[in-house]
C-alpha cells in the first residue's frame, strides 16, 4: 500500500478514511467492520503497553527531577557539573555498548516465536557481545581518566570518578540488555519495572544515602557501582523466568551471520547517532566549564519529560511492527503508525506546552543558576517535538530491514551535526550546544519519515493531527495569561491546571478521531474486565 492512498485494511478489501470515518456509530466507535483484527491487536497492545510504559517512564522522569534536586542542593553547582559531565559520558556509550544486539534481539525474538532454539541463541549472542563489547569500553575508559580530564573539564576529582562510572558501564549495560529481553518478549511490565522503577528509584536511594553521609562525588558513585551491581545480578533470573528464554550459545555459529548482518549496522547506526545528539556534550565539556555542564545535564533531565510519549508508544512497537512486517501486512503497520503517530503528538503538545510557558520556574527549583538554561529549554523542546511528531521513524527502519540505510545516514548527518555544534558553540556557547543538537534531530527524524516512505510507502501524516494542534495553541494562550497575571508557584499550578482543562475541552470541540476513540474504548473495556476479574477471585 503506498502512503498516498491514505487506506485502510479490512476483512473484506481496502477502505479509504473518509469512508471509515463514515462507519462509526452515533456514539463515534468504529464499527467492527472498518478496522481489522490485526490492526485492532496491534493497536491495543501498543497502546497496553503504552500505558504501563508512561506510567513506569512518568515515574522514572520524576525520580530523575528528585535525583537531580537532591545532587544540585548536596553537590553544589560545580560538583554537580562534574558528575553530570560523567554521568553524560555513561548513558552516551550505553548507546553502542552492546554493539547494536538490542534492536536486533527485538527483531529476532518475535520473528521466530515458533523456534525455541533460535531465540535462545539470539538472547546467548546478545549476552556476549554485550559482556565482550561493554568490558573492552570500560577497560579503555579507565585507563583514559586521566587523559578525558585533561581535555575537558580539568577537575581534580574527575578522573577518580571516572574510573567508577567505567564499572557503572558495565552494571548499566546489563540491566539494559535484561530490560530489553523483557521487552522483545512483550513484558511491558517486567520491562517497567526493572528499567523505569527499580533503576532510578536505586538511583536516587544512592544518592540520598551518598550525600546525607557526606559524600563527594566520587562517593556518590561509588555507592551507585554497589547498588547497581546487586540489581544486575538479581535481575537475571527474573528475566529468564519471565521470557521463558534462556541465553544459550550452542550451535551459535549458524545464526551468528544472521545475527551480525543486523546487529552490525545497528551498532554503528547508534555510533553515527551519537555523534549526531550528544557531541554538543563532549563539546561543553571541552570549550564550556563544569557548571555549564550541570545547567545543560539539568535541562536535559527536563526535556526528557517530553520524550515520554514518544517512550510509551514505541515501547511495544519493535515486536509489533516486525510480526507485522515479517508477515506482510505492510497495510496494517501503516494504519497503526498512523494512529500510534497521532497519539504520540497529542500526548506531546501538553508537556511542550507546560515546560515551554513555565521552564524558567521549572528550571529556578534547582537553584538560581539553573535558570540560565531556560533558552537552551526552549531550543531544545524545538526538536524534541519534531523527533515525536514523526513517531517511531527509526524503530521501522531497524524492523523493516532497512538498517543499512538508515546506518547511512545516521553517519553523513553526525559528521554534518559535529561541524555545525563545533561552531555553533565557539560562536554561541551553551545555546550554540542546544541548537546544533535540536537541528540535528530534527532533520535526522524528517530524512527517516522520507526514507520510510520511499523504501515502505510508511506515512503517518493526516488533517486530523489539526486538531490537537489547535488545542495545544489554545492552552499556550490560557497558561501565559496566567504566567503575566501571577508569580511563581500559583502560576504554574492554575496555569498548568486551565491549560489541560482548555486543551480537552478544545480537542472534544474538534472532534476525537474514531481510531483513537477505539483505542480507549478498548483499554478501558479490557481493563474493566481484569479488574472485575480480581475482585471477584477476591470474593
Amino acid at each position: 500500500m503506498t502512503a498516498d492512498s491514505e487506506t485502510i485494511d479490512t476483512d473484506d478489501g481496502v477502505l479509504d478514511e473518509e469512508s471509515a470515518d463514515d462507519a462509526t456509530s452515533t456514539d463515534g466507535s468504529v464499527s467492527a467492520d472498518a478496522v481489522s483484527d490485526d490492526e485492532r491487536d496491534a493497536l491495543l497492545s501498543i497502546a497496553h503497553g503504552a500505558v504501563v510504559t508512561s506510567g513506569g517512564i512518568s515515574f522514572e522522569r520524576g525520580l530523575s527531577v528528585w535525583i537531580e534536586l537532591v545532587l544540585t542542593r548536596g553537590l553544589g553547582p560545580e560538583l554537580y557539573g562534574v558528575y553530570a559531565f560523567g554521568w553524560q559520558l555513561v548513558t552516551m556509550l550505553l548507546r553502542f555498548a552492546n554493539m547494536g544486539a538490542n534492536m536486533t534481539l527485538q527483531r529476532d525474538i518475535p520473528a521466530f516465536a515458533d523456534d525455541p532454539d533460535r531465540q535462545r541463541r539470539v538472547l546467548g549472542l546478545s549476552y556476549a557481545t554485550t559482556a565482550l563489547t561493554v568490558t573492552v569500553m570500560a577497560v579503555s575508559l579507565w585507563l583514559s581518566a586521566d587523559w578525558i580530564d585533561d581535555a575537558t573539564i580539568s577537575h581534580p576529582t574527575f578522573p577518580r570518578a571516572l574510573r567508577l562510572f567505567a564499572v557503572l558501564l558495565i552494571l548499566i549495560a546489563f540491566i539494559q540488555l535484561h530490560a530489553t529481553a523483557l521487552k522483545a518478549a512483550l513484558s511491558a511490565n517486567g520491562e517497567v519495572l526493572l528499567n523505569r522503577i527499580l533503576r532510578p528509584g536505586i538511583r536516587l536511594l544512592s544518592a540520598v544515602v551518598a550525600i546525607a553521609l557526606g559524600y563527594s562525588v566520587v562517593g556518590v558513585v561509588g555507592v551507585l557501582v554497589v547498588a547497581f551491581g546487586v540489581l544486575a545480578i538479581a535481575a537475571y533470573p527474573a528475566t529468564v523466568r519471565v521470557t521463558g528464554i534462556r541465553p544459550s550459545l550452542r550451535g551459535f555459529r549458524s545464526e551468528a551471520r544472521h545475527f551480525y548482518d543486523h546487529a552490525i549496522p545497528s551498532a554503528l547506526s547508534g555510533i553515527g547517532a551519537l555523534l549526531r545528539t550528544r557531541v554538543d556534550v563532549l563539546l561543553i565539556g571541552i570549550f564550556l566549564s563544569a557548571t555549564a555542564a550541570g545547567i545543560y545535564n539539568v535541562v536535559l533531565v527536563l526535556v526528557g519529560i517530553a520524550a515520554i510519549p514518544l517512550f510509551a508508544f514505541n515501547q511495544l512497537m519493535p515486536p509489533v511492527a516486525s510480526d507485522l512486517y515479517s508477515s506482510g501486512r505492510i497495510g496494517t503497520l501503516n494504519d497503526v503508525y498512523r494512529t500510534v503517530t497521532r497519539l504520540i503528538v497529542t500526548t506531546t503538545i501538553p508537556l511542550v506546552a507546560v515546560l515551554a510557558v513555565f521552564g524558567q520556574d521549572l528550571l529556578a527549583v534547582f537553584g538560581p543558576t539553573f535558570s540560565r538554561g531556560y533558552e537552551v529549554l526552549l531550543v531544545f523542546l524545538v526538536g524534541r517535538f519534531v523527533g515525536n511528531a514523526v513517531g517511531a521513524t527509526g524503530i521501522l527502519l531497524s524492523m523493516t530491514n532497512n538498517h543499512y540505510p538508515k546506518m547511512v545516514l545516521e553517519w553523513l548527518l553526525a559528521v554534518t551535526n559535529l561541524v555545525l555544534t563545533y561552531l555553533f558553540v565557539l560562536e554561541f556557547g551553551l545555546i550554540g550546544a542546544a541548537l546544533g543538537t535540536s537541528v540535528a534531530i530534527a532533520v535526522q527524524n524528517c530524512l527517516q519519515l522520507l526514507l520510510l516512505r520511499r523504501f515502505e510507502g510508511l506515512w503517518p501524516f493526516h488533517l486530523s493531527f489539526l486538531k490537537p494542534i489547535g488545542a495545544g495553541l489554545g492552552m499556550i494562550g490560557v497558561m501565559w495569561l496566567a504566567r503575566m497575571a501571577l508569580e511563581g508557584a500559583l502560576a504554574v499550578g492554575v496555569g498548568t491546571l486551565a491549560g489541560l482543562a482548555v486543551f480537552l475541552a478544545l480537542l472534544v470541540a474538534f472532534g476525537v478521531n474514531p481510531r483513537d476513540r477505539l483505542v480507549v474504548d478498548g483499554l478501558v473495556d479490557q481493563y474493566r474486565y481484569v479488574i472485575g476479574a480480581k475482585l471477584a477471585e477476591l470474593r
